[in-house]
């Protein structure tokens, strides 16, 4: 354990000396990644002497000015949405301790936890105004491009592309593998053993989802959310994504005096780990019959995902497919016996399910809330909502005539 301690407060001093100009560091993933998401981040603290008011600063507006293609991508995603209308009403009920476990993803760095403490009048607020280095908007931006590529300062990135011009901003970079392996991303996407659960399952389990599919070893998570090094991280909230995750079949099957059961066959084919991965999000298989005459029966509904009741306390039902397995959602129904009827499957992908139950159950109580927590709470159920689409239809004839 000393030798290991050793080894690992060598690889900070490495990183710390400014091994910089593009160089690749000598330093073991684990330790680079320990040292990097250490918890909490440090402040940045005061910019290095010579540094323009553009490299001081910790805004992604400030890195859109020379990493266009990398911010205008990062404008399009959740990462710069984390600290939105779902997070900001909830705030309004938490003291700065409950708050920090929230900032842990939503807003790491400590100077946007500055910020928002300033904000919210909480007891641990910085009792001086932040520097000028430090855009005051900084707390809202959300998961910004400095929680990943700056420390102390200094920038921090994947190694340089082969044809990449060498640059002198902000006194270069230290490049690292540890950016284009799956283990960066457990910081947010993967939860400690002891870390919340309900039946034993981690609230966030991504990362061990991804290692025990038979897609580890040749995928990683930017392979597929960061293709050619692209800041947009798309997902579930993303149709192309999660049509490109899934291989949907549909039969019918006869059961005998006129009794019937369609049958929907779900493949996770291209998701490197659980279809959907965690509670949020789920898929609705709604089964409809249309007869020939053109009206339309609803014959039930399925769901893929893993429920949760809104107290984060009882499992309800996980439904959700493991990477390259497969799932068959039946639903049984009668038919009449004149010919020409057909069932049909409609999927529609709802990304924010459990917010869009949670939020409802509180809008039932809003005189208890802040006025304007309210406010920011009919927002995050509008967004919520806002979300959701259709992301195909399958349709099957029963197997013989009637």
């Amino acid at each position: 354990m000393r030798r290991a301690a050793l080894s690992l407060l060598l690889a900070a001093a490495a990183l710390s000396a400014g091994c910089s100009r593009q160089q690749p560091v000598a330093v073991p993933v684990e330790l680079f990644l320990a040292n990097h998401w250490a918890e909490p981040i440090p402040p940045q603290g005061p910019p290095p002497n010579g540094f323009s008011v553009l490299e001081a600063s910790l805004s992604p507006q400030a890195c859109g000015q020379c990493h266009a293609q990398q911010y205008e991508a990062w404008r399009t995603s959740l990462h710069s949405r984390t600290v939105g209308p779902g997070l900001l009403w909830q705030l309004a009920l938490m003291d700065q301790a409950q708050a920090n476990r929230c900032f842990r993803c939503h807003a790491p760095l400590a100077e946007q936890k500055a910020l928002l403490a300033i904000e919210h009048g909480w007891l641990g607020a910085p009792p001086l105004p932040p520097p000028g280095y430090i855009d005051p908007d900084l707390g809202h931006q959300g998961l910004v491009c400095a929680a990943c590529h700056v420390r102390n300062h200094r920038r921090f990135g994947p190694p340089a592309r082969p044809d990449a011009e060498p640059g002198t901003a902000h006194g270069g970079f230290t490049s690292s593998a540890a950016f284009q392996d799956s283990r960066f991303c457990a910081h947010c996407h993967q939860f400690p053993p002891d870390g919340p659960s309900v039946e034993g399952k981690l609230f966030e389990d991504t990362l061990n989802q991804w290692a025990a599919s038979p897609m580890a070893p040749q995928r990683t998570c930017q392979s597929c959310h960061m293709p050619d090094r692209q800041h947009s991280w798309r997902g579930i909230h993303d149709a192309e994504t999660t049509r490109s995750a899934l291989d949907l079949g549909l039969d019918v099957v006869a059961l005998g005096e006129g009794r019937f059961e369609a049958r929907a066959r779900v493949r996770n084919v291209g998701a490197g780990h659980h279809f959907p991965t965690y509670m949020v999000p789920k898929v609705e298989l709604d089964f409809l019959r249309r007869d020939a005459d053109g009206s339309t029966h609803a014959l039930g509904r399925q769901v893929i995902g893993w429920t949760v009741d809104t107290q984060l306390t009882r499992e309800i039902a996980d439904t959700r497919i493991p990477a390259g397995e497969a799932r068959e959602f039946p639903v049984p129904f009668a038919a009449p016996r004149a010919a020409g009827w057909k069932v049909e499957l409609v999927v529609r992908v709802k990304p924010g399910e459990h917010y869009e139950r949670m939020f409802r159950e509180h809008l039932a109580r809003d005189a208890q809330l802040p006025p304007q927590a309210v406010s920011q709470l009919r927002q995050a159920l509008a967004n919520v909502l806002s979300a959701e689409y259709e992301l195909t239809r399958v349709v099957a004839a029963p197997p013989i005539a009637n």
